[in-house]
């Protein structure tokens, strides 16, 4: 059985690596090529996009794919949507694998926001704030020249930025007592950062509640397909695996 991983996250390293041991699966890992230097899947991987919906359909007939599992970034919205039409377009199978969103806390100081520009508008005049919402989306803030900003990315941004911006360059995971610090030493008053979920950089919400500093959480994209959703690498697996007895 021939699974094709949209990847790009730990979560979709580790399910490569756990398909690896599974005799009869032969996985395919597809890297957007966003990041220079990206952290490789066990197993074959591509880098690069597909050129839209039509052209992933053209390429899963092309190369016999069984099985698409959507294990990208809960923010790759695009890519999702391309997922659902040229699987269904296909009749390939497909499954989503996604971190379980934060949730707040006792403790927490959340508000929600709908984008990336509603958390610009919503910046109080005067913040120091960190920002951890990647690269792409550092030029919404860049109009925003009444606050400070720390940009923590893996790569530097392009396009416009704020004026008042000092840029940091950091590959978690990370955990609390450096998110800690982090915020102590650039006297930040406000995180903003995007609803990704899972246990990888939850540490600076950890950090941020300790300092009771206020986080501007911005709401995940809806998703409007039917796929199977799971959370975990281990039901990932299972239900690949399901799949492949019934092929048998």
């Amino acid at each position: 059985m021939k699974v094709l991983i949209l990847g790009g996250t730990s979560e979709s390293r580790e399910l490569a690596a756990a398909l690896d041991t599974v005799q009869g699966i032969e996985t395919i890992t597809s890297l957007a090529g966003r990041v220079a230097e990206p952290v490789l899947p066990i197993g074959r991987t591509r880098v690069g996009g597909f050129g839209g919906s039509d052209a992933l359909a053209v390429w899963l007939r092309d190369n016999a794919i069984d099985v698409v599992v959507d294990a990208t970034h809960p923010f790759a919205s695009t890519i999702g949507a391309h997922a659902e039409y040229a699987t269904s377009a296909t009749g390939v199978a497909l499954l989503v694998l996604t971190r379980r969103p934060w949730t707040a806390d006792e403790g927490d100081r959340w508000a929600a926001v709908a984008s990336l520009p509603d958390a610009a508008a919503s910046i109080t005049p005067g913040s120091r704030v960190f920002l951890t919402t990647g690269r792409q989306g550092v030029h919404h803030f860049a109009s925003v020249d009444h606050s400070w900003f720390l940009v923590r990315a893996i790569d530097p941004p392009t396009g416009p930025m704020p004026s008042n911006m000092e840029l940091l360059l950091d590959r978690g995971p990370f955990d609390i007592d450096h998110e800690s610090m982090v915020l102590a030493d650039n006297r930040i008053d406000l995180l903003i950062t995007k609803n990704s979920g899972g246990d990888m950089t939850r540490a600076k919400l950890d950090a941020a509640r300790a300092a009771s500093i206020p986080v501007l959480m911005v709401d995940r994209p809806a998703r409007t397909g039917s796929a199977p959703t799971v959370c975990d690498i281990a039901a990932a697996v299972d239900w690949l695996s399901e799949r492949l007895r019934a092929a048998l």
